[in-house]
């Protein structure tokens, strides 16, 4: 029987021929005219688990994009682990910043160059070759299941339906998830705690067609204008968010809680240095660590309106219009807060224009407690590879569907992931480093180890 490291080093060829034949496709699930390429990436998922030894493959039709399912049960008296991951990927606008073409994988530097390289394709396939290691070498003492969706990167919309109507498919003893990164690249993380998520679209009209700003500026309220005040209203001076009820709900974390976060590694001069910004701004009161980790956000995505083309144009816009969203702190519920501030932005607006507020999409927050057995196998096994333990952090991203898990199949669920801030997810040059893919694909392996005598 080869090692582990022995195994992947000789297999490296093949595996990253079949991660690059994944990344190739160009499943972008925001994009409609990309609809044929989720069954392509669905379909391709689907025999890259026929490969590893999964039974009972399928591509299964949700109201959206399509789910791969596949599992491995050996026996019923062996804990079930629920692989999950996401086949879709964000748009990759602005192209021309990009050094290599996003759906032309390439290794150069140490490093897998694609979109998805990181989120979540490179990062769901170290499963699939920790499943592919453990059944080789007829290791494997627990169940497997892999649901593999693609919707992920629009909130995924679709999959609280699909997961209520297999729930009996979907049983199992916990959720195992790479979606999320590490300190560095020597020191790993267990990510305990998700922050949740209300995004809107907001519209605020005036005239019924653009004016001249000449003839009309000065006497008719400028949507974009009214628009930019409006949301500055929903913030303090010392950055809270002042609508009504927002942090009713929040779980204040304890004087112990709160040194603990603030214990994980964290260089405020480098998190500057790499954003290349000279000061942070946050809730007063709160660490950078307990911002991004603990506490709401409210940020405005995107806000157009009026003329944005070559030149000038001295129009007065009949219409503005803005992308909101907010990450939410344990306990806060999305639904609630977005019916709270659709409520307040239109209280806030003067009868000179009209207000129309939408909720695209939210999620729930999410906390796992670090004293549960599969917490505690993912520590071991981590500590097996890196040398040390995993830090237990915060993140301030949101994975709405976790929480949905939590809910309906009313298990936990384990983010160990092996992605680095200089990745680039979600950016021009997304990037993965081959020894952080290697290391994930090694770590894998030692969970189920653990797993399975916890």
């Amino acid at each position: 029987m080869n090692s582990i490291k022995q195994y992947i080093q000789q297999n490296e060829k093949r595996i990253l021929f079949e991660l690059f034949g994944l990344l190739e496709i160009p499943s972008v699930s925001s994009l409609e005219k990309h609809k044929p390429d989720m069954y392509k990436a669905a379909e391709y998922w689907q025999n890259q688990l026929l490969n590893i030894g999964c039974k009972n493959t399928q591509v299964l039709e949700t109201e959206g994009n399509p789910v791969t399912y596949g599992e491995i049960i050996l026996d019923a008296s062996y804990p079930t682990v629920l692989v999950y991951g996401h086949m879709d990927v964000m748009p990759v606008d602005p192209l021309e910043l990009w050094h290599t073409s996003p759906f032309k994988p390439v290794l150069k530097d140490g490093k897998i160059w694609a979109r998805g390289a990181d989120d979540d394709k490179g990062q769901s396939f170290m499963h699939a070759k920790a499943v592919e290691y453990l059944m080789t070498n007829n290791l494997l003492k627990c169940n497997v299941k892999f649901l593999i969706e693609g919707e992920e990167e629009i909130g995924s919309p679709n999959l609280e339906a699909f997961i209520t109507q297999h729930k009996n498919l979907l049983k199992a003893d916990v959720i195992l998830v790479s979606d999320t990164g590490m300190i560095d690249d020597e020191t790993p993380a267990v990510t305990v705690g998700l922050r949740g998520l209300c995004y809107w679209q907001v519209e605020v009209t005036g005239p019924n067609r653009d004016l001249h700003s000449g003839l009309f500026g000065g006497a008719v309220a400028n949507p974009i204008n009214t628009l930019c005040q409006l949301i500055a209203k929903c913030t303090d001076s010392t950055n809270r968010i002042t609508v009504p009820g927002y942090y009713d709900d929040v779980r204040e974390l304890s004087t112990d809680e709160r040194a603990k976060l603030n214990n994980a590694p964290f260089n405020k001069q480098k998190y500057m240095d790499g954003i290349q910004v000279k000061e942070l701004q946050g809730e007063e009161g709160y660490s950078t660590l307990e911002r991004t980790g603990i506490r709401p956000s409210f940020d405005v995505c995107g806000i157009w309106g009026g003329y944005t083309g070559e030149g000038a144009k001295t129009v007065l816009p009949s219409k503005a219009f803005a992308k909101i969203s907010s990450r939410l702190a344990p306990y806060q519920d999305y639904k609630k807060l977005e019916k709270s501030f659709q409520d307040f932005f239109t209280s806030i607006a003067p009868p000179s224009v009209s207000v129309k507020v939408e909720a695209l999409h939210g999620g729930k927050p999410y906390e796992c407690p670090t004293d549960v057995s599969a917490y505690l196998a993912a520590a071991k096994a981590c500590k097996d590879v890196f040398g040390k333990e995993p830090v237990p952090v915060r993140s301030g991203g949101s994975i709405p569907i976790i929480s949905t898990f939590e809910s309906i199949l009313g298990i936990k669920s384990i983010l160990m992931g092996f992605g680095l801030e200089s990745d680039a997810i979600h950016s021009p040059n997304e990037n993965f480093p081959l020894k952080n893919f290697k290391n994930g694909i090694e770590t894998i392996i030692r969970f189920y180890q653990h797993f399975q005598e916890e």
